[in-house]
């Protein structure tokens, strides 16, 4: 993966990660609820179920890729539609205020869940591994970029929401879920949509 490839898939993964969603909401109420300290093993369940999510889309990638390069394609396309609709529906729901989960179980178990059934996360990992892995590279060669860069950023802002909880408490929710910030970040996936499906279908028609 060149540099400028690497920068725009964590341009692109700090968008993913920053968005508020039930992650985000999840991690401040920890913070407010347990402390940062305590509240880090909810980052740990992000972690897992992320470095879990990323291995799966690597190999679900890798394997369309050598059996059907073609189909590559239209999943590339998929992926850039995926962005589109994650821009849109985050942009429609801006203003609505985002659940917060009731506090059952262990904080890692709960954040291991909450994470695994979050609808932006199932698009946003099939729509990045579509949109920048080369299909004339390894996969697993390109893992040792894209793994360590996904994993650190999540990292940070999921450490980030939880830090917000434990310090601003109630004050946090309402800096964060701003809806003009909420609605920036809506916008960018939909750049980011428009701009990765337009780059398919030219590279297909060269």
């Amino acid at each position: 993966m060149s540099f400028e490839a690497w920068l725009v898939f964590a341009l692109f993964w700090v968008v993913f990660v920053t968005t508020p969603g039930p992650n985000a909401a999840n991690c401040i109420q920890t913070g407010m609820a347990f402390g940062l300290k305590r509240g880090l093993w909810g980052v740990l369940g992000i972690l897992t179920q992320a470095a879990l999510f990323l291995l799966l889309s690597a190999a679900g990638i890798g394997a369309l890729i050598v059996a059907a390069p073609d189909v590559f394609f239209w999943v590339q396309v998929a992926g850039a539609g995926l962005l589109v609709w994650l821009g849109v529906r985050s942009w429609m729901r801006a203003s609505e205020p985002i659940a917060l989960p009731e506090r059952a179980g262990s904080i890692y178990a709960r954040a291991f869940l909450i994470a695994t059934v979050n609808a932006k996360s199932l698009a946003g990992y099939i729509a990045a591994f579509s949109q920048f892995v080369q299909p004339d590279v390894p996969i697993w060669s390109q893992m040792w970029v894209i793994m360590p860069t996904a994993l650190t950023l999540t990292a940070l802002s999921y450490i980030g929401f939880t830090a917000l909880g434990a310090g601003l408490g109630r004050a946090a929710l309402g800096a964060v879920f701003n809806v003009t910030l909420r609605r920036v970040l809506a916008g960018c996936f939909l750049f980011y949509g428009l701009l990765f499906g337009g780059a398919a279908v030219h590279a297909r028609t060269i």
